[in-house]
């Protein structure tokens, strides 16, 4: 038996579970937020329902890292340090250097500091928080698990964009998405519930939440992805504009006097999407509030599921067909309005919701009628435990 924990580091949080493996049973889990900040809020959730919380100064992740641990044996979660034999790393970006994931060395470190250029707001805390733990243990399996892993099968008519193909060549150019673990993670799961084999499937796998991706999953492969080079492209996602005209960019810098193209870039990123469409909120609740009342909240919403609509559309001709379509994540888990909407726009595909089953929130199921020729289903993500798998790969 071994304990296994995985890890989602952040600028300023740092998110985890514990796991017993090989039996992938939940132990704890928890999270470290404002870090680096005043008033930092340690929370552990354990014993299927107690909670430890408290608010303290902590000033870095390695400070993070020593508190959690010692929480761990102080609440009698683990007896010792010793007990925990692997730590597994969500790292956003991966780049062209990791098809897979990758035991941690302190080249494997540099590699992905190096790819902060791909994501700048995410590697750099990644690594920040893989050095906190090799600091406090050393010598157990470190793993470094990669969002844009699972995307590495896309074709390159998938993956390249139009423009010079040297700036691929010379610059990695290229379409690499996000969301990679919950999308292999949900696909494999539908399968099961579907009790055929993934290399026999065509899914769309619809992570939905406050960043959205779709993903086509041919045979158990992912094949194409909405996100792009970075997380900006593909939906409209709560504050991200998802896909636009690039001629729309200095456009609206002389019109706004818009000075950088990064202050662009943050706005697209920042201020855009849902927020910026409804002028209220990021959040898809806050929006289905207003709804009624609200014509900006009400047209943010119709945008947000026409998007999701066209990738699923693009997706199944891509695929030449599509067998099962997949709902995580925050909206994807929880917006019963949202999956009616979009499966009543594809109806076409052979796709219908049984309002019955699809009135749920969160609970894993299928949400399709019985005679529905495309099943629809409702899979809560779990990118932890695909980290902790990974781990034990390496410990075995």
């Amino acid at each position: 038996m071994s304990k296994t924990i995985a890890i989602n580091a952040g600028s300023s949080s740092l998110k985890w579970k514990l796991f017993k493996m090989p039996e992938e049973n939940t132990l704890a889990s928890g999270i470290v937020e404002r870090i680096g900040l005043n008033d930092s809020i340690f929370t552990i959730k354990y014993n299927n329902g107690e909670k430890y919380e408290e608010i303290v100064d902590i000033n870095d992740h390695e400070v993070a890292v020593e508190m959690l641990l010692k929480q761990l044996t102080e609440l009698g979660i683990i007896k010792d340090f010793n007990e925990i034999t692997g730590v597994g790393h969500r790292v956003v970006a991966g780049g062209e250097i990791f098809q897979e994931s990758a035991l941690v060395t302190d080249e494997v470190i540099e590699q992905i500091e190096s790819l902060a250029e791909f994501a700048p707001l995410h590697n750099p805390a990644n690594a920040t928080g893989i050095k906190a733990f090799r600091k406090i243990l050393p010598d157990i399996t470190s793993v470094a698990v990669f969002d844009t892993s699972f995307h590495q099968t896309m074709p390159k008519v998938n993956y390249l964009y139009s423009v010079p193909l040297e700036y691929y060549e010379k610059h990695n150019a290229r379409k690499y998405g996000a969301h990679g673990t919950s999308h292999k993670y949900v696909a494999l799961k539908a399968a099961d519930m579907l009790e055929k084999p993934i290399e026999d499937l065509k899914i769309i796998t619809c992570h939905l939440g406050n960043g959205a991706s779709i993903t086509a999953v041919n045979g158990g492969e992912s094949i194409d992805t909405s996100m792009g080079f970075t997380p900006l492209a593909g939906v409209t996602m709560g504050t991200r504009s998802g896909d636009i005209d690039a001629s729309l960019l200095p456009f609206l810098m002389e019109k706004e006097g818009i000075e950088t193209i990064n202050d662009m870039v943050y706005i697209l990123n920042n201020k855009s999407g849902l927020k910026g469409l409804s002028g209220i909120s990021s959040d898809m609740r806050d929006l289905e509030d207003a709804e009624e009342t609200d014509e900006r909240a009400a047209l943010a919403l119709r945008i947000f599921e026409d998007r999701v609509v066209k990738y699923i559309g693009s997706y199944a001709a891509t695929m030449n067909g599509v067998d099962a379509i997949v709902f995580t994540a925050g909206i994807g888990e929880n917006g019963v309005e949202t999956r009616k909407n979009i499966i009543d726009r594809v109806t076409f595909l052979g796709a219908t919701i049984d309002e019955e089953k699809n009135n749920v929130r969160g609970k894993e199921r299928i949400i399709s009628t019985d005679d529905s020729k495309v099943s629809v289903l409702l899979v809560p993500t779990d990118e932890e435990v695909m980290i902790a798998r990974d781990v034990q790969k390496f410990s075995e």
